[in-house]
């Protein structure tokens, strides 16, 4: 959209903010304005970004939840764990939780809702987090389940904040629209303009300030920033770093996201080595940059530092265009065709100034003499390439995404992109599965430096993704409120967590 038409659509915003903002400064009403659209309401998909921030500790909670400062499991709707052997955990549940339909919070549920995750019935984005791992789960008692799994998770606890508990009255075999979960909300409407949540009275937990949330979606950063600065709405998670002009209520911070493409490696050219190289080594980082900040961080890793097999001494890759070119011609002699037509897939509102940077992408592997064409997507049909099966017609693609990994391990990362059976892999290295699955097996610092391993060889040996930046986040809050993002941002935006100003 040209800056004319933005600027004209943030005055129309301006303009009528007299009458829309009354709704917003409403005490007992929050209102939220995301980026995009959620395709859906479905809680095993809480790990996609708009469905998270949503669903994720309002409507439905987990059984532990991450500590954004020390990266440790801490209770939820599990109130303490046991490990009774390598393969097996033992948590105690919460007790006196109700769901918003009336059912029980207990040990079944929890079998339910776990058994629902990974049944294979329907397609669970969170399931990716654990991998390849199968569980078994049993109520011992009303309010005692224990797990087991095919093979040692030494940080289950860990991995359960992923797992969403909806009422055993969900459809088991479908994705749904209307989650009931333990949360401090219920869903009142979700329509193709709105989502309203309305305060569930039986919650168990501290009560939220508001009655009712609102979250409304806008494409354009600066919309999103016009409607808090009018009052027409409290918060945006995401703003352009051209758009958060405002020190009051602007807030920058290092969020757990990292920018990525994704190599379909199973796809010629892309399966040849040099072409994977040649794609990471083509890109002018330092002028890429310029879209993200000055404080954003190069990322030679899946992963931002401070999880646990972060490897501070990996490089990332250099911007070097005749070495790109180079390795081509050195795989067009041996007969690749590197002039194939590759799509790049990007996803509509992924993050800001998303759909600029693989422009800019696109034209810097031009350069260097590679047919990339881009085709941008909602996120719907982005969701056909990003997880397993992947369409049978992609053809040789590359795809945008960016990895959000605030759990504290590896582990959340490793297996779904370099795993054969990863959610997300294009990969099918046998020996590479044998040395993932020692790593994810481990404990202390041998867990450590087998992760680290995995990057170094992901970065030099296998090549199968293109990492581009550590994300820095920008967040405008209205005057009204007292909250600040944290690494969870873009995760979850749990609403018991908003005060209101004095």
């Amino acid at each position: 959209m040209k800056r004319s038409s933005v600027l004209a659509m943030a005055s129309a915003v301006l303009m009528t903010a007299a009458a829309s903002s009354a709704m917003a400064q409403g005490a007992e009403e929050i209102r939220i304005v995301l980026p995009e659209q959620p395709a859906n309401l479905e809680p095993c998909g809480t790990i996609i970004t708009n469905v998270g921030q949503i669903l994720s500790q309002n409507v439905v909670e987990p059984l532990t939840v991450i500590d954004p400062k020390t990266g440790q499991p801490q209770p939820k709707l599990a109130t303490e764990w046991t490990q009774v052997d390598p393969v097996t955990w033992r948590l105690k549940l919460r007790d006196g939780v109700k769901f918003q339909d009336g059912s029980d919070f207990n040990a079944e549920a929890v079998v339910f809702s776990i058994n629902r995750m990974t049944g294979g019935k329907l397609t669970c984005s969170n399931i990716a987090k654990f991998g390849d791992a199968k569980l078994t789960v049993t109520a011992v008692n009303d309010l005692t389940v224990e797990i087991k799994s095919d093979k040692p998770q030494p940080i289950l606890p860990t991995l359960l904040s992923v797992v969403m508990v909806v009422s055993p009255k969900t459809p088991e075999d479908k994705a749904v629209n209307d989650p009931v979960g333990t949360g401090p909300f219920k869903l009142s409407t979700f329509s193709p303009e709105t989502v309203v949540l309305d305060a569930f009275d039986g919650y168990w937990g501290q009560k939220p300030e508001f009655t009712k949330a609102t979250y409304v979606w806008r494409p354009e950063s600066s919309i999103r920033a016009a409607m808090v600065e009018t009052g027409e709405a409290d918060l945006t998670p995401s703003i352009a770093i051209q758009d958060a002009s405002n020190p009051e209520t602007d807030f920058a911070y290092l969020n757990s996201e990292t920018t990525a493409i994704r190599i379909d490696t199973a796809q010629p050219p892309l399966d040849d080595l040099r072409v994977r190289k040649a794609l990471n080594l083509a890109i002018d980082w330092e002028g890429l940059a310029q879209l993200f900040g000055d404080d954003v961080k190069r990322a030679s890793q899946m992963v931002v530092p401070g999880i646990n097999g972060h490897d501070e001494k990996l490089e990332a890759w250099p911007y070097d265009p005749e070495e790109a070119k180079k390795l081509l011609e050195e795989a067009a002699a041996d007969g690749v065709a590197v002039d194939t037509e590759i799509k790049l897939i990007g996803r509509n509102g992924i993050y800001p100034n998303g759909a600029e940077a693989m422009e800019a992408m696109m034209t810097m592997w031009q350069a260097v003499g590679l047919n990339v064409k881009l085709t941008m997507l909602d996120v719907a049909d982005w969701l056909r390439y990003l997880q397993k099966p992947f369409p049978e017609e992609r053809g040789a693609n590359l795809l945008q995404m960016m990895h959000d990994n605030n759990k504290g391990d590896a582990a959340f990362t490793i297996p779904i992109f370099y795993r054969s059976s990863g959610n997300y892999s294009t990969l099918a290295d046998p020996a590479l599965d044998k040395e993932i699955d020692t790593a994810l097996a481990a404990t202390g610092e041998d867990r450590t430096k087998s992760f680290k391993a995995i990057f170094d060889k992901a970065r030099k040996e296998v090549v199968a993704d293109i990492p581009m930046f550590h994300m820095i986040g920008y967040t405008r809050v209205g005057a009204r409120l007292d909250w600040k993002p944290d690494i969870t941002t873009n995760s979850e935006i749990p609403l018991a967590n908003i005060r209101l100003r004095d």
